[in-house]
């Protein structure tokens, strides 16, 4: 068979790995956004598997007093756990948390401060009610008079965006927040919030039905993996771009 090689002055083409500016600026700027998006999202999942833990350990105690702290005190580790109080609730300064749904019904939480004997309150979420025919009118829901026994259990009002100012005056509010409540009304309510879960006697028609939180651990985890793969697709593409073909001729 004839011989094939190549001419002593034939070019050659070959592949060079040189990273050019462009690319690895992007990579340089794009990188550490990608891995921090990540790592946030890591952190995420893992406060709310231990969010989650401490739901599971304390969801089936039995109800217990109000743990004795006070309003600067640390709550975090009390969330979830079932309380038992009593106290006079103070009508004067009962809201009605707008728009929640129940079963596919617009309502409202209904939540009043209630004066324990000790002289601390602590605001509880009562439960929901459906709206009227008209807006202007909300549904009656009277606290019961007197000393009242409360069972339920203890939690945190989740982060909110306002997108219009509150009615820290009225007896509608948008969203839930003890410090704005207690900035409104004088009164130090603790930083907690019951949510009432026992049925009163007599029953007030308020419906108490508390599902299990929906802690999105999986929809972290998710986001954590989408970010890793953006992180190594800038890896890959910024490898790709730097490989670069030339020729290089030969003279004799």
């Amino acid at each position: 068979m004839p011989n094939r090689a190549k001419s002593p002055g034939a070019p050659v083409t070959r592949r060079q790995f040189r990273p050019r500016l462009v690319p690895t600026f992007a990579l340089l700027v794009a990188l550490p956004v990608f891995l921090a998006a990540a790592s946030w999202q890591r952190a995420r999942a893992e406060a709310k598997e231990a969010l989650f833990a401490q739901y599971d350990a304390v969801a089936g105690a039995a109800p217990a007093p109000l743990p004795e702290i006070g309003a600067e005190g640390d709550w975090v580790a009390q969330r979830y756990r079932p309380v038992v109080v009593h106290g006079e609730f103070d009508a004067g300064r009962q809201i009605y948390v707008d728009n929640k749904v129940n079963a596919g019904r617009v309502g409202y939480h209904v939540v009043a401060p209630l004066r324990l004997a000790d002289g601390r309150f602590v605001l509880v979420d009562r439960g929901w009610i459906a709206a009227g025919a008209s807006r202007a009118t909300l549904p009656p829901a009277p606290p019961p008079a007197g000393v009242a026994t409360v069972e339920g259990r203890l939690n945190f009002t989740d982060s909110y965006l306002e997108l219009g100012a509150d009615k820290d005056n009225g007896p509608v509010r948008q969203n839930l927040d003890p410090a704005r409540f207690a900035a409104a009304t004088g009164l130090p309510v603790l930083p907690v919030i019951i949510e009432q879960t026992a049925l009163p006697v007599p029953d007030d028609g308020l419906v108490r039905t508390r599902p299990r939180p929906d802690f999105g651990i999986e929809k972290h985890r998710i986001y954590m993996l989408q970010w890793y793969a953006f992180a190594v697709l800038a890896v890959t593409l910024w490898v790709l771009l730097n490989w670069r073909r030339e020729t290089i001729s030969h003279h004799g």
